[in-house]
């Protein structure tokens, strides 16, 4: 893991032109036996190691590669799967990334190769086989490859192909000397949130949130979140590796050495994130740890003792030089939208129990423009899909669909005990729970409609369900 914030090639639509790209792509054409083509991915190999799919026959000279993989999602049925045009996208410490085409489909892929440890689960596999996201890069299907060295293996994903970042994105607006429009930011940020809405109410963890791991196709907007490599299934009690996440991204709490830290740790990287793309550079750019600390307390002030507590117990008795904060007007540009810097205040607090949620943060004002029927992308194109919650809690939940659309309509909702039994019920199979909430929400806004109940009455009824559910 990269203790940098600098950019780093770990997501698969970063370029291949970065260090050490030629013998990371030697290294992996070495790797799989005597039918490896030029290309250097995962082909045909003479031989099946124990656990591994059986790699099949490579036709044409290394063009064409079939391979017997088993599908991300569902029964474990392997099956053939056959690809070409490949080429290497990217590539670092977790591996090499290939792009290729699928025969039957002809779509885009990227292919993840890892070395497997034999003696572990692959932590990354375990997690994407049980996502399922619009927000989240699927993984297609997975299989395994022999190595150069005897009992060498290596796990290959297969996944979404997504042709861009936001980390690309917001450089190529830097480098025009523009800034990203705050639409661009609005819906990447939003979907965002909604993929660690979702990712967290598994119990996942992703520990690595940065503009490098967000995908985006540049047409139709919509992001996906990369990169599972450092993400992990969080259980209370039991402890975490602290040097993690990276540094520019990471959390005050990690830098103060918590091992028992939560799933806040994402929504202050999500913050990062916001403030980088207002700021057009990160907003705490540290050297080192110890400087990260540095550039967040310049801009939140020194922590006091009970937030330092929050983030680690054991520095409660250090002393740091006491420091205002800075105030968050006077951290980005004049023109920067009030909605964005409230926001941003929300997601970059000390104490991680204060952040927002990722449903809190989708319901905020910030992103009240994407709740208009009339709003487009600059292109002229729709939005994309922002609100297709499922009934079902396996993407999101229908009733908070209902009360974000029930916020724009009207205006009179707004974060608060509504949107917290929404996080609460979300992701479960509480559908009686569901069911009664949303009746009651329809009803009451049926009322409210018809002019039998005003705004005060609507929310304390509201107000009196919620505490009843």
């Amino acid at each position: 893991m990269s203790g940098s914030g600098r950019p780093r090639t770990s997501s698969f639509a970063e370029p291949p032109g970065v260090p050490g790209a030629a013998a990371a792509s030697t290294g992996s054409a070495a790797a799989v036996g005597s039918s490896t083509g030029k290309s250097g991915v995962p082909q045909a190999s003479g031989s099946s190691s124990s656990g591994c799919s059986n790699l099949k026959l490579a036709r044409d000279s290394g063009k064409v590669t079939t391979v017997v993989a088993t599908p991300g999602q569902g029964p474990d049925r392997p099956q053939e799967v056959s690809y070409t045009d490949i080429k290497v996208i990217g590539n670092g410490s977790f591996g090499v990334v290939y792009q290729a085409r699928l025969i039957d489909s002809q779509e885009m892929v990227a292919i993840k190769k890892v070395l497997q440890d034999k003696r572990f689960k692959n932590r990354e596999l375990q997690i994407m086989r049980k996502l399922d996201h619009c927000n989240i890069v699927r993984l297609r299907y997975f299989f395994y490859s022999s190595g150069e060295k005897k009992d060498e293996v290596y796990l290959n994903l297969v996944l979404d192909f997504v042709p861009e970042t936001v980390y690309r994105v917001a450089r190529h607006f830097n480098k025009a000397k523009s800034i990203i429009p705050i639409i661009y930011v609005k819906v990447y940020m939003y979907q965002l949130f909604r993929s660690l809405a979702y990712i967290h109410s598994q119990g996942v963890c992703h520990r690595d949130i940065k503009p490098q791991n967000l995908l985006v196709d540049p047409e139709s907007a919509i992001l996906k979140l990369c990169d599972f490599g450092s993400a992990k299934q969080l259980v209370r009690g039991e402890p975490n590796v602290s040097y993690i996440c990276s540094r520019y991204y990471r959390a005050p709490e990690l830098i103060f050495g918590a091992t028992d830290y939560t799933a806040n740790i994402d929504i202050w990287s999500a913050g990062c994130v916001l403030a980088e793309l207002l700021l057009g550079q990160p907003i705490f750019p540290g050297d080192s740890g110890v400087d990260q600390l540095v550039e967040i307390i310049k801009v939140l002030g020194t922590p006091t003792r009970e937030q330092i507590r929050e983030m680690n117990p054991n520095y409660t008795e250090f002393k740091f030089p006491q420091i205002k904060a800075h105030p968050w007007t006077k951290v980005f540009k004049p023109r920067t939208p009030p909605e964005a810097i409230a926001l941003c205040s929300r997601l970059l607090e000390y104490t991680p129990a204060s952040r927002l949620s990722p449903l809190e943060a989708c319901s905020h004002a910030f992103f009240d423009e994407l709740r208009q029927p009339n709003t487009r992308l600059p292109s002229g194109r729709d939005l994309p899909m922002l609100f297709n919650f499922s009934t079902t809690g396996t993407n999101c939940c229908y009733v908070f669909q209902c009360l974000l659309s029930l916020k724009g309509n009207y205006g009179f909702l707004t974060p608060g005990p509504y949107f917290s039994v929404c996080h609460k019920y979300s992701f479960t199979d509480s559908s009686r729970q569901l069911s009664e909430l949303l009746t009651h929400v329809c009803v009451s806004v049926m009322l409210y409609i018809r002019g039998q109940v005003d705004k005060g009455s609507l929310h304390f009824w509201f107000s009196w369900k919620i505490t009843r559910v």
